[in-house]
């Protein structure tokens, strides 16, 4: 059952770390790490501001994580132990879900990135058809 309590505090610390790393604005875009939504991954800046966004609910679900683990092994029984398990799991789960709502509208809010002109093209008489 030690494994069992262990779970929340290893996930617990795995969200977290994700979390701090948004807060601090230092998700790396390109690994598939941070919250993705066709929203967020929009723009550099709506990346960042999404996950800058979502990190503080984050960091708070996996200290919820660590907590809920430590409190598991200090049960006495192991329907005690579980119930501690369960019951951190979807509270760090539900903050997650809840801190990615967040992110999401907050990338919703950056605006678009201007549609980049075709190259050779800018301030020319043609209008932009690449015709000399």
């Amino acid at each position: 059952m030690f494994v069992v309590a262990l779970l929340p505090m290893v996930l617990g610390v795995l969200v977290g770390w994700g979390g701090y790393l948004g807060l601090r604005e230092k998700l790396p875009r390109d690994r598939g790490t941070g919250l993705r939504t066709p929203s967020t991954l929009r723009s550099d800046e709506a990346f960042r501001v999404a996950n800058r966004v979502a990190g503080l609910p984050t960091v708070v679900a996996g200290t919820i994580g660590v907590l809920s683990g430590a409190a598991a092994l200090a049960m006495p029984s192991t329907p005690g132990m579980v119930t501690a398990v369960v019951i951190g799991v979807v509270a760090m789960f539900g903050l997650v879900a809840g801190g990615g709502a967040l992110g999401h509208r907050a990338a919703n809010a950056v605006p678009a990135p201007a549609p980049a002109e075709p190259a050779g093209c800018s301030g020319c008489a043609c209008g932009g058809c690449g015709a000399s």
